[in-house]
């Protein structure tokens, strides 16, 4: 999947709030949005690499957005608005696991909830997806999530009740960067996502978990990881 627009190099200062960062750019310090609710708190250091984007709008508030940052020498994508279109881009073109569906649908209503993905055929939705985002790895473990997140807890939750109405049902946990060689629920931060997965994958919800090769221009799945619940 490509990654369109300007890239601009800058140096992270500190985090003002959720979605909004210092990064100096030419010894100039800007405030740019970033693009994740998430803590990012060992990747977003002062002193630390970053690759902006230049918005489109020009009368935006925040001229740039914050999409990538370097771990040591990985580049890791936080942007947490591309994992599941880099998903819904994969499973038009191939079929990364052994379910048989003739469309891909993104931003699917179940009952009161919305999820990431549908698979269809026939002209229906049998299949949901959520996607969750990963930027957090420790000694080649993935961990999701890296901020309690009662949000992804639900929607955990809402696919086992899919899955137990006759719903096909899975997450998909995509590791924006690849120095990861597994995956699990970061329990330590947030017990009751765990515990929200693991009653979900005994309903029967699929788990997977991808890593990724990130460049300025592009990120790409790479390879299928081990999900240790």
């Amino acid at each position: 999947m490509n990654i369109d627009g300007v890239k601009i190099d800058g140096i992270f200062e500190k985090r003002l709030n959720r979605f909004v960062a210092s990064v100096k750019i030419k010894n100039k310090s800007h405030k740019v949005h970033v693009p994740n609710s998430g803590r990012l708190a060992e990747l977003l250091i002062p002193g630390a690499r970053v690759i902006l984007r230049k918005a489109d709008n020009p009368a935006r508030k925040y001229p740039y957005d914050l999409i990538m940052v370097y771990s040591d020498d990985i580049l890791v994508s936080i942007d947490s608005t591309l994992p599941a279109k880099l998903l819904a881009a994969e499973l038009s073109k191939d079929k990364l696991f052994d379910v048989s569906y003739e469309f891909v649908k993104t931003e699917v209503s179940y009952g009161k909830s919305r999820f990431d993905i549908g698979l269809g055929k026939n002209g229906e939705i049998f299949y949901f997806i959520e996607v969750k985002g990963v930027t957090l790895v420790e000694k080649r473990r993935a961990f999701f999530p890296d901020a309690p997140t009662e949000r992804g807890a639900r929607h955990m939750l809402e696919l086992a009740k899919a899955k137990k109405e006759g719903y096909g049902a899975g997450v998909f946990f995509i590791v924006q960067r690849e120095d990861a060689d597994m995956f699990s629920p970061n329990d330590s931060m947030d017990r009751n996502f765990g515990e929200a997965l693991r009653i979900a994958v005994k309903a029967g919800v699929e788990v997977f978990a991808y890593n990724c090769l990130v460049s300025r221009d592009e990120i790409l799945l790479f390879k299928p990881l081990p999900v240790k619940i």
